[in-house]
């Protein structure tokens, strides 16, 4: 294979460098004969760290709108995804090379009933760890809990299972070498699942001072999916008939939202970018996402680093270094002055190929 050969700033760093491609991989020692392809400012592929392949609003969706769906995604950076859970097997995305890089969470595991519908594997408690241990093997190294949603009887946002039950899932998924994330939009939920070890919380709406000090202190994670907390005020609206006191809960955690949130940045808990793409929210938003986090208070080279650099390293995957994988993006002008940039690559490389 012929090199290919890229010129510009590389970030993070801004050094302007001339990188090559060979064999899929990355080098910066100069090849005899390649090919200029692109030139411009040279960036880590970009990571969506929390994304729904391979579903609609219905429920799962066949191997023709999922390859759609990925191709959507990867043409707008996003060459590393994080599946936080699906209703259909993507698996099968692994055999393609043209589509991105994917790390499936199984399906959601819920409580029955309490989720919706033909989305997750619906369990009572009897059966979470079995459920748990089933999508550890069935994934690519994460379980998706779904932490706590309404309650019928409450009538409010509640944990779908009692946190030693929690802690046994959580305990099971370790023990199959996965890590363990959950949906959690209110704050009854948090102490016990931090207490039990787990690995990242998405959404986060319902933390408080303790709970982020405790996330700083034990090296959790923490995906905020900021566009999908904009749909708060809706969710409330639908459920304030039948649900009034889930419609103030939800209403109460839109108001301070973006305080949370930021609280957490600045003590330092680790957060990265998540369109939250599949279900109900389009695919290819991954820069939205990135924008939305600068929205909320993020400096623009913590936004981008959330959605490029720091995602990868979070996920065991490297930067451009010597002999890593060839998997980035070139734009034409600087994201770190301008995020809106991300909206227009150049150049998308994906394993050592111009895929777009």
């Amino acid at each position: 294979m012929n090199a290919m050969r890229f010129s510009g700033p590389l970030l993070p760093d801004g050094e302007v460098v001339q990188l090559y491609v060979v064999d899929g991989r990355v080098t910066f020692e100069p090849q005899a004969g390649a090919e200029t392809v692109a030139s411009g400012w040279i960036v880590p592929g970009l990571v969506d760290a929390h994304c729904h392949l391979g579903m609609d609003d219905h429920g799962g969706v066949g191997r023709d709108e999922t390859l759609a769906q990925a191709v959507i995604d990867r043409d707008a950076g996003a060459l590393l995804i994080r599946d936080c859970g699906s209703a259909s097997d993507t698996s099968w995305v692994h055999e393609h090379p043209e589509l991105p890089r994917l790390l499936r969470a199984g399906r959601h595991i819920a409580r029955s009933r309490r989720y919706l519908r033909h989305y997750a594997q619906e369990v009572e408690p009897d059966g979470l760890v079995a459920a748990t241990t089933e999508q550890a093997r069935r994934s690519d190294g994460w379980v998706k809990l779904v932490g706590d949603w309404v309650s019928r009887e409450a009538g409010d946002l509640t944990p779908s299972f009692d946190a030693s039950d929690f802690a046994a899932a959580i305990e099971a998924a370790h023990a199959e070498g996965a890590k363990v994330t959950a949906h959690c939009f209110g704050p009854d939920v948090l102490p016990g699942l931090l207490d039990a070890g787990i690995d990242c919380i998405e959404h986060g709406t319902g933390l408080s001072e303790d709970l982020i000090a405790q996330m700083v202190a034990q090296g959790t994670a923490l995906v905020p999916t900021v566009m999908q907390l904009q749909k708060f005020p809706l969710h409330a609206a639908q459920g304030r008939q039948k649900f009034p006191a889930y419609a103030d809960r939800m209403e109460d955690l839109y108001r301070r939202h973006r305080d949370t949130l930021m609280a957490a940045h600045e003590a330092g808990v680790a957060m990265y970018a998540g369109s939250d793409s599949g279900g109900v929210a389009r695919h290819g938003n991954l820069p939205g996402e990135v924008l939305a986090l600068h929205d909320l208070g993020f400096s623009r080279y913590d936004a981008l680093a959330a959605a490029s650099w720091r995602a990868r390293e979070w996920l065991g995957f490297s930067g451009l270094v010597e002999g890593a994988e060839a998997d980035f993006v070139v734009y034409d002008s600087d994201p770190l002055q301008d995020l809106q940039v991300l909206r227009r690559p150049a150049c998308i490389v994906l394993r050592g190929r111009v895929v777009a």
